[in-house]
C-alpha cells in the first residue's frame, strides 16, 4: 500500500505521463498539493452526501421498525428528502439570540464540522485511497474529533438558555468519560498490531473473517462491543442522546440554533457515526481487505476494496439505527455508571488481556492455535 492518495494515482503508468506535464511545470510538491485537494474535495462531499442519505436511512428504517412507510413524497422511494431538507435549512433565516455570545456562537457548529470532515483524512477506503497514511494516524483520529465535543459545549454554552447550557454540559462530560473506553478498546488493536497507521492495521489483517482482529482472540471480540458501545455513546447517539433530549431540553445545545448552524451540527452528528463505523470496520472487521486479495491494487481491486469498505460500514451504520429505535433513553447516572463502574474497566481488562496473549502466544490467533492442535 503507498502512503498517500498522490503516491498511488502517480504510481499509475498511463496516468504518470498523462501528470508528466503538470509535474514539470508545477513541481511535485505543488503537483501532490493539487492531487490531494483533488482527493479531499471529493471526500468531503461524499461525506456530506454520506450525511444527508443517513437522515433518510434513519427515517427510512425507523419507518420499518414502526410499521410505517417514511419518507415517500421526493423523489424515488423519498430519497431525495434529504434534498428538500438542505434546501428548506438554506431558505430559513438565521436567527442569534440578543444575549449570545456572538463569535463563540457562530464558533460551535465549524467545530464539529471540522472535527469530524478533517477525521476523514486518515480513513483508509481501499490501498490507494486514503487521503495521508500517517504513522500516527490512530491518534491523529482521536485527536482532532475531539473538536466535536468543545463544539457541542461552546454551543450550548454561547447560547445564553437554559437548555442549551445543559445540553452542552451533558455533551461534553459525556464525551469525555466514554472517549476513555474508545480509546483503550483502540488501543488493544494498537498494540495487536504494532502501529498507529491505520494502513498498517488493516494490513495485519485479511479478507476473510477467520483473520480479523475481532475474532483473533476473546479479548479483542469484548474490544470491539466495548467500542461499539462507547462510540454510540461519544456521538450522543440513542439510547446516549442525553445531550439533545428533547423530554427534558427541548433540543439540548442546538435548541437556540436555526438553519444552517442548526444543519451543521445535524450534519457533523451523522458523518461522525459513518466515520466511527469505518473506524471499527478498519481496525476490528478487515477493513477494506477484500477475501483473496481479488483485483490486488489495480483499479480493479480498488473499486472493490471500496464496495467492501463500505459494505462493512453501512451495516454497522444500520445497526446503530436499529439500536436507537429499538432501546429506551438512558438517565444520567445510568450513563455515567455504564461508563465508569463497566465499559472503563472491561477495557483496561482487555488492554492487559490482550498484551499477555501477545507475549504467550507469539501473536497467534485463537483458531491458529487450535489449528495447531490438529
Amino acid at each position: 500500500m503507498t502512503s498517500t492518495l498522490s503516491s498511488y494515482i502517480q504510481s499509475i503508468p498511463y496516468i504518470k505521463e498523462n501528470l508528466y506535464w503538470l509535474t514539470e511545470m508545477l513541481g511535485p510538491e505543488v503537483t501532490a498539493f493539487v492531487i490531494f485537494f483533488i482527493g479531499a474535495f471529493i471526500v468531503a462531499n461524499v461525506m456530506a452526501l454520506v450525511g444527508g442519505l443517513g437522515t433518510y436511512a434513519e427515517r427510512k428504517i425507523s419507518a420499518d421498525i414502526q410499521q410505517r412507510i417514511g419518507p415517500n413524497r421526493v423523489g424515488p422511494l423519498g430519497i431525495l428528502q434529504f434534498l428538500a431538507d438542505g434546501v428548506k435549512m438554506i431558505m430559513k433565516e438565521n436567527i442569534v439570540p440578543r444575549d449570545a455570545d456572538k463569535f463563540l456562537y457562530y464558533l460551535g457548529p465549524l467545530l464539529c464540522m471540522v472535527g469530524i470532515f478533517a477525521a476523514c483524512a486518515v480513513l483508509p477506503i481501499s490501498s490507494g485511497f486514503i487521503l495521508a497514511d500517517l504513522n500516527v494516524g490512530v491518534f491523529y483520529l482521536l485527536a482532532i474529533s475531539s473538536l466535536v465535543g468543545l463544539g457541542i459545549l461552546l454551543g450550548g454554552y454561547s447560547s445564553n438558555s437554559k437548555w442549551s447550557m445543559l445540553g452542552g454540559m451533558r455533551g461534553a462530560s459525556q464525551i469525555i468519560s466514554y472517549e476513555i473506553p474508545v480509546t483503550i478498546s483502540i488501543l488493544a488493536i494498537v498494540v495487536l498490531s504494532g502501529g498507529l497507521s491505520f494502513g498498517k492495521i488493516v494490513q495485519s489483517q485479511s479478507g476473510l473473517p477467520t483473520e480479523w482482529y475481532v475474532f483473533h482472540n476473546p479479548f479483542t471480540f469484548i474490544a470491539f462491543i466495548v467500542y461499539f458501545i462507547a462510540s454510540l455513546a461519544e456521538a450522543n447517539r440513542a439510547p446516549f442522546d442525553l445531550p439533545e433530549a428533547e423530554s427534558e431540553l427541548v433540543s439540548g445545545y442546538h435548541t437556540e440554533f436555526t438553519g444552517m448552524r442548526f444543519a451543521f451540527f445535524a450534519l457533523a452528528e451523522y458523518v461522525e457515526v459513518f466515520v466511527l463505523c469505518t473506524v471499527a470496520s478498519a481496525l476490528f472487521l478487515g477493513g477494506y481487505n477484500v477475501p483473496f486479495r481479488l483485483g490486488g491494487d489495480s483499479l480493479l481491486g480498488q473499486v472493490l476494496q471500496t464496495i467492501v469498505f463500505f459494505s462493512k460500514t453501512c451495516f454497522l451504520y444500520y445497526v446503530v439505527i436499529w439500536i436507537r429505535w429499538t432501546l429506551p433513553r438512558l438517565r444520567v447516572d445510568q450513563l455515567m455508571t455504564l461508563c465508569w463502574k463497566y465499559l472503563t474497566p472491561i477495557a483496561l481488562f482487555n488492554l492487559v488481556g490482550v498484551s499477555i496473549w501477545l507475549v504467550i502466544f507469539d501473536g497467534k490467533s485463537l483458531l491458529q492455535l487450535i489449528k495447531g492442535l490438529f
